[in-house]
């Protein structure tokens, strides 16, 4: 059998009759399952036992329609806008969000985030990706194997030196350096 007739038949014995207690116990489910599932029957007849999505009709915070369609309007006139300034402008301009545009029905919207336009950009492929950063795991480090394989020297910047007969600071610069040997690195 089914799962609808299952439930059909739960409903029946209920309808004629039996009680709740005893029907749930037989299909093995909880009293208010029998209750949901005779008041589903008797609103939309069989058809009301099937089973049901569990998703929300709707997410309250997500962006409103109009206002996607206005970053993309917004971005197909100005290519070279970046999210930042699509909002800037949204800010400027007069809209469900602002004082000027609060006539228009909708409350409570308000300017989205940069984040969340360059988000409605991608989804609407509206701008093109940037190629990602190399990987870590891809830069080769300067170590060697075996000894006397890696010389390196570090010029630190430079100091001006006093001329010896004069004793002014002379043009000369010594540059300090520091030296990684094969032994200590």
């Amino acid at each position: 059998m089914s799962v609808v007739e299952l439930r059909l038949d739960a409903v029946r014995a209920v309808l004629g009759g039996a009680r709740v207690t005893e029907v749930a116990a037989q299909a093995g489910v909880s009293r208010q399952s029998v209750h949901t599932w005779v008041a589903r029957y008797l609103l939309e007849g069989v058809a009301g036992l099937a089973d049901r999505s569990h998703r929300p009709p709707g997410c309250k915070h997500q962006t409103p329609g109009s206002v996607e369609v206005r970053v993309a309007e917004m971005r197909r006139e100005h290519p070279r806008w970046g999210a930042k300034r699509i909002r800037m402008e949204l800010l400027r301009a007069p809209g469900p969000w602002s004082s000027e545009g609060a006539g228009e029905g909708v409350t409570g919207v308000t300017v989205p985030s940069t984040a969340t336009i360059n988000r409605i950009l991608r989804r609407k492929d509206l701008v093109t990706p940037r190629p990602r950063k190399r990987p870590r795991d891809s830069y080769v480090r300067f170590e060697r194997p075996g000894p006397m394989q890696l010389w390196g020297i570090d010029i630190v910047g430079g100091i001006q030196l006093v001329d010896e007969v004069t004793g002014v600071g002379g043009r000369r610069k010594s540059s300090p350096a520091s030296m990684t040997t094969p032994g200590t690195a």
